[in-house]
């Protein structure tokens, strides 16, 4: 190419020669340009204009080697924690009040104050139990508002993977190395070792990426101080840590300062947090000791790490009580901000005695009306029990899938604890397809008897899918593949009403057993074209066992309860039904469902789910109905962590009740940076990436592939599936939820 292009310049008159080859020469300049000013500025930029350059790769191998071992290193902790939290808001409008996280605030208050004091207990590998014993604030309701949840903050654990329980992708591990940029902005040498002041900056927007200032000792390769910025959703974080002085304490913080700052359609508010953590007794792993797999029937019981967040009866939350523990004096701006808050009540309580007018009245009902339709309910009644509820006009409660359309659901759910923690739930759910234009309801009831053993009587009531019966299987089976059609067929669909009543108790730690009664009364429409083919009525009355077992369970337990709290192995699940005679219009039959499921945390903010099963109607007799109990059409459709993924997005309804037997694989891949890896914008705005993949055998559908990619943003999820028949692509299809920050 240089000798093309100089032999047709040595073609040209002199005339042109000159301005050729300035023409060049300015392409290639302004071609160097960008490059040589970025590099320029990797080298110099810096606060009061140090000179930084790139750090050495053997500083930063010591500190990638030196972070895996720091990571694990803390065994066990237990200290107390002090929090302070000055919140204001800059400006608001109505649309915080439909955030669901978002506590409510009061009317024409900008400045509050919130203290706490509380225990925290670490436990090896990842388990922080804090459980508030103080807490003071001039908040409306400070025990509700998920701003006040700042654990992610204060156990950050800066040489882990992953940062703020798998949301970001930590700067010191080797992994990372692609995503940042690692300056040398300082050198000091003290009492014989270097600290390293190390600028970190990613390479690109993105909301799993932090940027900021770490002071690193040569000594250990431990950090000493840090300064972390970030943000995830709408809500950005500024974190300083002072690290222990002690060699027990070098890897943890004590003390802190957390600055939040939370940004969404023209609403600003910000909360600035001061912490200090004082520790009572911290247990490192001794040289040689490694976290090895709990082996013994005891070692799954994790009760010494987990206890109760919060003993309301206990709760330390009068003012002059809490100003006795309080470690450090409040500033006169915190203590005005106390001082309000008695003005203000003082004011209120003297509006009551006066007698409203028609006209304030009528207000305040319009007022009520509002606040019922964009707020969360939970009344808290002590002989009643708990009865809560999500706002009326709620985002949350809306999805769209290409299939379904757009649905909407509502749920209600009573509590009643009683005494040796016995339980009783009751959760009724309510939800409407606006493009089936059907309505859907449902009872969930569950009594739990024995809270050691997880010992319950459930009743299931509702109902279900509009299904048709095994007549059509006939036709089905005499259809070739080449000429096969559902819209040729003659389906009489039948509405269905059903009742599951079960008995479920824990064997052993793992393995539980539920036994019960399945019933179903379907109907349809009776005309004699339908009774020449059907009956218009079936029912059904089969007694049922489902055994789940998921191996090497850990749990806890609170009180009398026991609480699982996971596994690192699959759950493997048997589910056996027998239709009997005993109803009037019933036949026998045989239903058989297994399955191993598992979601799998990976490192660097990644996560690996799978299903896989299958399912068989055998023996037999007189008509029945092809319906699954996990492998069906759902009203509104629920999935793993994203309600997208676990199902088949873009497959016809009418094969869900097609086969008399089936063989189904989901999988769902959830990592950051994959498809949008090079766009920096969409990436400063997308949380996670997905991929989705599916197949599904039965006959006339051998096999049917369904692949999907998805991403996750702080107010929505959405995806978009292809479905392959035989080998053709046959559907395109969608699906959007929103989240709204409830993830």
């Amino acid at each position: 190419m240089p000798f093309k292009c100089g032999f047709v310049i040595y073609l040209l008159p002199s005339m042109w020669k000159k301005k050729v080859i300035h023409i060049l020469f300015l392409s290639v300049a302004l071609f160097l340009l960008p490059m040589a000013v970025s590099s320029t500025l990797a080298e110099t930029a810096g606060s009061h204009g140090r000179r930084l350059r790139t750090v050495s790769d053997s500083i930063m191998g010591c500190l990638f080697d030196a972070a895996l071992k720091h990571a694990v290193s803390v065994k066990d902790y237990r200290g107390e924690l002090y929090l302070k939290g000055h919140f204001k808001v800059h400006k608001q409008n109505r649309i915080v009040r439909y955030l669901p996280s978002v506590f409510r605030l009061e009317k024409g208050v900008d400045d509050y104050i919130y203290e706490s004091v509380s225990d925290i207990h670490y436990t090896a590998p990842d388990i922080v139990d804090r459980k508030i014993r103080a807490l003071s604030s001039t908040f409306p309701n400070a025990r509700k508002g998920e701003i006040f949840d700042v654990i992610d903050y204060i156990h950050f654990n800066i040489y882990s993977p992953s940062l703020m329980r798998d949301r970001m992708v930590s700067p010191l591990n080797w992994n990372a190395e692609r995503h940042y940029r690692y300056l040398l902005e300082d050198e000091t040498y003290r009492l014989g070792e270097t600290v390293y002041k190390i600028r970190i900056s990613p390479r690109y927007k993105s909301t799993q990426l932090v940027e900021g200032v770490i002071w690193v000792s040569s000594k250990d390769w431990s950090v000493r101080y840090a300064e972390i910025s970030g943000r995830y959703g709408v809500v950005g974080f500024h974190l300083v840590m002072h690290m222990g002085q002690t060699e027990e304490t070098k890897l943890l913080p004590t003390m802190l300062s957390l600055d939040l700052d939370f940004r969404f359609l023209r609403n600003h508010l910000e909360m600035n947090y001061t912490g200090w953590m004082r520790y009572s007794d911290v247990e490192l792993f001794q040289p040689g000791e490694e976290m090895s797999p709990r082996r013994g029937k005891s070692d799954f019981d994790l009760t010494g790490s987990y206890t109760l967040m919060c003993d309301t009866s206990r709760l330390v939350s009068d003012r002059d009580s809490f100003a006795r523990i309080r470690p450090i004096p409040l500033t006169e701006e915190e203590d005005s901000l106390y001082r309000t808050l008695d003005y203000r009540r003082w004011i209120n309580a003297a509006d009551t005695l006066e007698q409203m007018s028609p006209r304030k009245k009528n207000r305040v009902f319009w007022g009520q009306i509002g606040d019922a339709l964009i707020s969360d309910y939970n009344l808290d009644l002590s002989k009643v029990g708990n009865i809560s509820c999500s706002a009326l006009i709620n985002p949350l409660l809306v999805s769209y899938s290409h299939r379904n359309g757009i649905s909407y659901r509502q749920v209600f759910k009573y509590n009643k604890l009683f005494h040796n923690e016995r339980l009783l739930r009751i959760a009724p759910q309510i939800g409407y397809n606006f493009t089936k234009k059907e309505l859907y309801a449902k009872v969930d009831m569950e009594y739990v008897y024995n809270p050691e053993k997880h010992g319950s009587i459930e009743i299931h009531a509702g109902n279900g899918n509009r299904i048709y019966s095994s007549v059509v299987l006939d036709q089905l089976e005499q259809m070739p593949d080449s000429t096969f059609s559902f819209d040729g067929l003659d389906l009489d669909y039948f509405k269905d009403i059903y009742v599951d009543v079960s008995h479920n108790i824990e064997i052993i730690n793992g393995l539980r057993l539920w036994t019960g009664l399945s019933m179903h009364w379907r109907y349809t429409k009776s005309t004699p074209e339908v009774e020449a083919r059907v009956r218009s009525r079936y029912n059904s009355f089969a007694p049922r066992v489902r055994l789940e077992w998921t191996p090497g369970m850990y749990y806890y337990m609170n009180g009398r309860r026991k609480i699982n709290v996971g596994s690192r192995y699959p759950t493997f699940l048997v589910d056996y039904e027998r239709g009997i005679r005993l109803l009037e219009n019933s036949g026998t039959y045989e239903r058989l469902e297994l399955s191993v499921e598992q979601n799998i945390r990976l490192r660097n903010v990644r996560s690996l789910s799978y299903h896989i099963g299958g399912g068989l109607f055998t023996n037999q007799s007189d008509m029945y109905f092809v319906d699954y109990a996990h492998f069906s059409n759902l009203n509104l459709p629920q999935g793993w962590n994203d309600d997208i993924g676990g199902t088949f997005q873009t497959l016809d309804s009418r094969w869900y009740n097609a086969s008399s037997h089936y063989m189904r694989a989901n999988l769902t891949y959830e990592a950051p940076f994959m498809l949008l890896y090079p766009v920096g914008k969409l990436l400063s705005f997308v949380q996670k990436e997905r991929i989705y993949a599916g197949i599904l055998f039965m006959p006339h559908l051998n096999p049917y592939i369904e692949l999907g990619y998805g991403f996750a943003t702080h107010i929505f999820d959405a995806g978009v599936f292809v479905g392959n028949e035989k080998g053709k692509f046959t559907s395109v299809g969608c699906k959007f939820t929103f989240e709204l920050f409830n993830k």
